[in-house]
Parts: C-alpha cells; structure tokens; sequence
C-alpha cells in the first residue's frame, strides 16, 4: 500500500513538473503564431478596406488605348504582355491614310442612296447592301427632326462599313481553315499565321485559341452598339472624330470627354475614316479579356451550327460600359425596337471576284 501511494504521488508530480517546463514553449508557438496570422492578414484588410467602394471596374476600353507613351505595350488580363502595336498595326495604318474626302452633307449622301437604289426596305427584302463607303458623317443627320429617318439614315451610312470588316474576317477565317485541314504549309501561309497571331493577341501561337478570336461580329450587334455610343451618329465624339463605339486612349490624338474625371486623363480615340473605327471595334470585342465569355459563346454556336444570334451575344457585354447590365438591357431594346437582326444575314454586294462566293 505504501509503495502504490508512492507511486501515485511521483506521477502527480511529474505532470506538474511537465507542465512548468512545457508551458513555456507552448505560449512561445502560439505568440509566433499569432504574430505571423497578424502580419499575413493585415495586408489584405487594408487593401479590402481601400477598394471595398469599387464595386465594378471597367477597363474594356483600354487595350484599345493608343498608349504611344509607354510603346505600345499593354498587359491583357487574359494570358500575357501584348504588344498595341502588333494588335492595331493594320488599324494605324488605316487610321493614318491621308484623305483629301470632303465631307458630304445629309441631302448629297441622300441622293446618292437613292442614284444608287440603296434603301433599308430593300436591304430587308433581299438581303444585298450596296458597298456605298463613306469616311465621315454628315454633320446634318442631327437636324433630321423625324427620328426614324435619322436612324434609317445612320443605319445607311454604316451598314456597308459593319459587312465590310465582316467580310474581311470571314475571308481571313476561311483562309484559315484551309491551313488548319492541311497536313503541311507554305512559307507564306505560315507568315501569314505569324501576322494574324499578333493581330489577334495569341503569342503562344493556338490556332484553336485564333479560331475564337478570329469571326465575325453579329451586324445588328455592331449597330445597336454604335448606336447607343453615338446617339444615333449625332455626338460630339462621332460628329468631330468618327468614333462610332467610345473607345478610349492616353496620347495626344483623341477628344476630351467634358465631364471626364481629371485622374484619368483619358480620351475618346479620335480616327481619321469611319472604317477605322469599326475595324477597332471588332477587334477590341475579338482580342480583350472582357469578352471572353462573348468569343466562348459564340464559338459554341459555330460548333452547333447555328446562326450568331445578338441578343445572346449582348449578354456578354455588360463590361463594355459601366452601366453593366442596364447597358445590356439598353441594346437588347435597340435591337428589338429597331428590327436590328433584318441586317444580321445582309450581305454587301461584290466589289471584286473573291468576294462573289460569300454571298
């Protein structure tokens, strides 16, 4: 008996001897800890604290930013370091040709659609635009008091310019299929997959990725977006440097918004034919990481065998203003309102042999 007491007693005081010596250590690990949690989440709290406000960032419009400054070079959120120049090479040089065009009034360019038999009630019917391209706008479209000829009329001036680029791109993506279903290609067909992986943003060289990238626009799409950016070609950025879609860029050639926020600096890309402007256009929707979604869905329909239908496209475009998803709502409406998808199967009328097959 006096043995087993005895050894209960060593026990009891070796738990307590165990713990003065542990505790020590135990409140040095769990201070450590403690401190390292305080360092590693204190960072993070401030930043949150800092842009918690910013509930929605958009910044769709500047990879196609004129960022001569900095040369030419923009991260694209998607994959890498993009070179601007590589992307719009072919959109300076078109931005940059010399014109001596004059600018035409309304009721000219209105006799010239009618010398020409081009009308919209005749484009809904058969399907054929007459190429009538025309650099600038006529400063009178916004005198035009009765609104459905001022939109019949702007529709008329860049209907030919959308299917022009459209047809652009539908040559260059056949182009492109053909190299993809052959086993071996020439040196010219393979600089010229080195000229389109830069234009379209793909320095990892995918042709499954320049496949999405490299289609068309849907035409009813394009218009209602021009028409919303532009007030139906009546604003001030269309009027004084044919900026149909409110693209914006940080050099010296560009229009001051007058209620820009003087941190920013920004402008609105100023160009020097309408062309331009549509070009840079479809190549901001084709190559920005904003679009994403837009480039995924449509290539979905491609695959399905279905027609580009714009009021599904629309949807992904809730980045391209800051209005979000009430400026998704407003262009589902132009679309609606205006009959837009007539155009979405109108084709421009040949202006050379390699175009004849297209339509």
């Amino acid at each position: 008996m006096i043995k087993k007491s005895t050894s209960r007693l060593d026990l009891k005081l070796f738990k307590i001897l165990d713990r003065k010596i542990l505790w020590p250590f135990y409140k040095i690990f769990f201070c450590s800890l403690l401190i390292v949690s305080f360092f590693y989440l204190m960072p993070i709290m401030i930043n949150y604290s800092k842009n918690k406000t910013f509930v929605f960032k958009n910044n769709s419009k500047e990879i196609l930013a004129y960022t001569l400054e900095n040369g030419g070079e923009n991260k694209e959120n998607e994959e890498t370091i993009l070179d601007e120049n590589d992307l719009l090479k072919d959109i300076f040089s078109l931005n940059d040709l010399e014109t001596d065009t004059v600018r035409l009034n309304a009721s000219t360019i209105k006799q010239l659609f009618e010398d020409t038999n081009y009308s919209l009630e005749d484009v809904r019917e058969k399907k054929l635009v007459k190429p009538v391209a025309l650099t600038l706008l006529p400063a009178e479209i916004k005198m035009i008091e009765n609104t459905k000829k001022r939109k019949d009329f702007f529709i008329q001036i860049i209907l030919p310019l959308i299917l022009k680029e459209n047809n652009n791109i539908r040559l260059d993506r056949k182009r492109l299929f053909s190299i993809i279903n052959k086993s071996n290609n020439t040196k010219l067909e393979k600089k010229w997959l080195e000229k389109k992986y830069k234009q379209y943003g793909i320095p990892s060289k995918e042709l499954s990725i320049l496949k999405i990238r490299m289609d068309e626009i849907p035409v009813s799409l394009a218009i209602a977006q021009a028409a919303k950016e532009t007030g139906w070609g009546t604003s001030r950025f269309a009027q004084e440097g044919n900026a149909l879609f409110g693209q914006w860029t940080w050099s010296g050639e560009g229009l001051k918004p007058k209620d820009a926020d003087k941190s920013k600096g920004h402008k609105v890309m100023k160009f020097n034919v309408l062309q331009a402007s549509v070009r840079a256009y479809q190549r901001n929707l084709n190559t920005h990481s904003s679009y994403k979604n837009l480039r995924k869905a449509r290539a979905e329909l491609r695959d399905k065998g279905l027609p580009l239908d714009s009021l599904l496209l629309v949807k992904f475009l809730d980045h391209y203003a800051e209005t979000g998803e009430k400026y998704v709502e407003v262009l589902q409406k132009i679309i609606k309102q205006n009959n837009l998808k007539d155009f979405d199967d109108a084709r421009l009328l040949p202006s050379s042999i390699k175009l004849e097959s297209l339509i």
